[in-house]
């Protein structure tokens, strides 16, 4: 005999606390350790507070840091630049490479799943470590490449070659993430619909790009949010580097700089995290407002 539903009326003294539990500690520790450091970070970035005084001797001076940052500070305009080109090429080089990639493990080969380890496990790695890593490829007098070519190339601190070099490690990673989230899209794809379209002449081609990929779109839209939002958050592997500078200056790196560099900005660097925060919020509220849509 099936049990009928009781509400939360109906709950014992200890199932309201585990129930209160199990919601309030997850929302305490969202708005501790992720809500109040942002509007916090907002907040003073309205001030010219440098972290040393305390807070309430913080001036309010408006728009200046901003203005500041638009106007009379070198390094945010390259920043931008490097952010934007990291965006470009993890989502039309690493992006598709990883789709690919997909594409082919789908098919259940022999040692696939030997495959997707090997190519899933430099994301299990920081990007501290990637960098690491690399750095024995990269090295100028002992690096692999180096090696092989019998070039003297110094790839991590050659302004002219440390972006792309760096890209390529980073997309190194961000190939076996795209990988693992296209393959569970694939996995999901109703096998129906590859019938009918070979059923109907289709090539592979042509039912990959006209059947399952507009079946993903979901997947299509996760896979644009944490790409915008892996190039914006880029920090571990530049600052390994170099701290963000010669010619591998992004906005994430300036904000360290500021708030915990020599300079101690902390409303100067809080007005960059801003910037940081409102580039990646359009993307976020696009996500939820397709998700949305989605469900209904």
């Amino acid at each position: 005999m099936a049990r009928k539903y009781k509400g939360i009326d109906h709950l014992t003294p200890v199932d309201r606390v585990v129930v209160g539990l199990m919601i309030g500690v997850p929302t305490a520790l969202v708005l501790w350790l992720v809500w109040v450091p942002a509007v916090g970070s907002v907040l003073l970035s309205f001030t010219n507070w440098d972290g040393i005084g305390p807070i309430s001797a913080a001036k309010n001076i408006g728009l200046k840091n901003y203005h500041d940052v638009l106007t009379i500070y070198p390094p945010f305009i390259p920043a931008l630049q490097h952010n934007l080109i990291w965006l470009a090429v993890m989502f039309l080089v690493a992006t598709p490479i990883g789709m690919f990639l997909a594409v082919l493990l789908d098919r259940e080969v022999r040692g696939s799943r030997v495959y997707q380890t090997a190519i899933y496990l430099p994301v299990v790695l920081s990007l501290a470590l990637v960098g690491f890593i690399w750095q024995l490829i990269y090295s100028r007098d002992q690096g692999l490449i180096n090696q092989l070519t019998g070039s003297s190339i110094d790839w991590y601190g050659d302004q002219r070659y440390n972006l792309w070099a760096a890209l390529v490690a980073s997309s190194w990673r961000h190939v076996g993430y795209i990988m693992l989230l296209y393959l569970a899209g694939l996995k999901g794809v109703d096998p129906t619909l590859r019938e009918a379209a070979k059923v109907d002449g289709a090539t592979e081609r042509q039912t990959f790009f006209k059947v399952v990929f507009p079946v993903m779109f979901p997947i299509n839209i996760i896979v644009l949010v944490v790409t915008v939002i892996e190039s914006l958050r880029a920090f571990d592997l530049v600052w390994v580097i170099n701290k963000g500078r010669n010619g591998l200056e992004l906005i994430s790196t300036l904000v360290t700089s500021n708030i915990v560099g020599e300079a101690s900005r902390i409303g100067f660097g809080s007005a960059l995290a801003t910037f940081m925060l409102v580039i990646s919020s359009i993307f976020i509220v696009l996500y939820l407002r397709i998700v949305m849509r989605e469900q209904r």
